[in-house]
């Protein structure tokens, strides 16, 4: 049963002014009320235009409507240790079970001279885009950079909402975050099949801020059962995922949710996961270092994130050998964290 409970819509732009003491203060709260409740909520102000996100809808549907020949040209394993380029329909896994979706995986565009592209850090490089869609390219290095943008202004309001400094998780966590857009076209489905665009799942990292299109579709476990998440225009969906849940010691909780598309159309989504440096060491914050409770018997996978130690590279290498197991052995044959 679905729930008809509506998430929260939070004005953000406040964040882009630091001058703005006391509006800012007012989103803070409204973040911690969310973060507390279902981890998801809406963010409009966010600085990212309308007319960017509908080149981004018209580039990715040309793309998709591709023969499944042309696009393979840029499959994922020809993105090599980057971690780059197009999945076809059912090649990613959500716990064992093939996703109804194809998508592309980008990235932060880095050159071959960067440090971390040069001691050969997993996820970290160039994209692959398609010459026969040439506006895809600039179009999505475009949004990763305005999103981006809006996602360190973002966890300047998450800082505040626990209380501390704006510039903190910059300083100790983002000041190069491991930034992975992707591009997910779900075909429609029916209520009485069981499958799903993606199935329960919690996101892994800080923040997402998701963009989608009006057909709607996902799905958020709130604490009195599954409500939808519905578009609303201009708006993005906002949700924290599994390390910020480890570094509040389960004060702010990742949450599962889940997609079906049965609109009977093609549905389009555009995911920006803002997460930790590669290397930087997953502690509690201060003041959460002794709340932590294993809660894996709540959990939607059994996991218990409290439990975890060491980089956030070790811990998303481990989640993505499981959603691409095959691909993980054919690019990384000597183990996922080797360099």
């Amino acid at each position: 049963m679905i729930e008809l409970t509506r998430l929260p819509i939070i004005d953000v732009a406040p964040l882009f002014r630091a001058e703005d003491t006391a509006p800012r203060e007012k989103v803070a709260r409204a973040i911690e009320a969310a973060c507390r409740d279902t981890g998801f909520f809406y963010a409009t102000g966010h600085g990212i235009s309308p007319n960017l996100m509908a080149r981004l809808d018209r580039a990715s549907r040309r793309f998709f409507a591709l023969p499944e020949s042309v696009k393979m040209k840029i499959a994922m394993a020809a993105g090599g240790r980057a971690w780059r380029g197009y999945f076809p329909l059912k090649g990613e896994l959500t716990s064992g079970k093939p996703d109804l979706k194809e998508g592309i995986y980008f990235g932060e565009e880095l050159a071959d001279d960067d440090p971390r592209v040069k001691a050969q850090t997993p996820l970290h490089g160039a994209n692959l885009f398609p010459d026969e869609i040439r506006e895809l390219r600039p179009t999505v290095l475009e949004f990763i950079a305005a999103t981006t943008r809006a996602a360190h202004a973002l966890m300047e309001g998450i800082a505040e909402s626990l209380h501390l400094e704006p510039t903190y998780f910059a300083r100790h966590y983002t000041a190069h975050p491991t930034v992975l857009f992707r591009v997910f076209h779900y075909p429609a489905s029916s209520l009485a099949a069981d499958e799903w665009g993606v199935g329960e799942h919690t996101d892994y990292g800080l923040l997402t801020l998701l963009a989608q299109d009006d057909l709607g579709g996902l799905q958020v476990k709130a604490k009195t059962g599954w409500i939808d998440a519905p578009p609303i225009p201009g708006a993005l969906v906002c949700n924290i995922g599994d390390m910020l849940d480890r570094l509040t010691g389960g004060w702010y909780r990742s949450t599962p949710h889940r997609v079906r598309n049965v609109s009977g159309k093609g549905r389009l989504s555009f995911p920006l996961f803002f997460d930790p440096d590669f290397s930087a060491q997953i502690v509690p914050l201060p003041q959460r270092a002794t709340t932590a409770v294993d809660d894996s018997r709540e959990r939607w996978d059994r996991a218990n994130v409290h439990a975890f130690e060491g980089t956030y590279g070790d811990y998303l290498m481990s989640k993505i050998a499981k959603v691409f197991p095959e691909l993980t052995r054919d690019v990384l044959p000597s183990g996922p964290l080797s360099a």
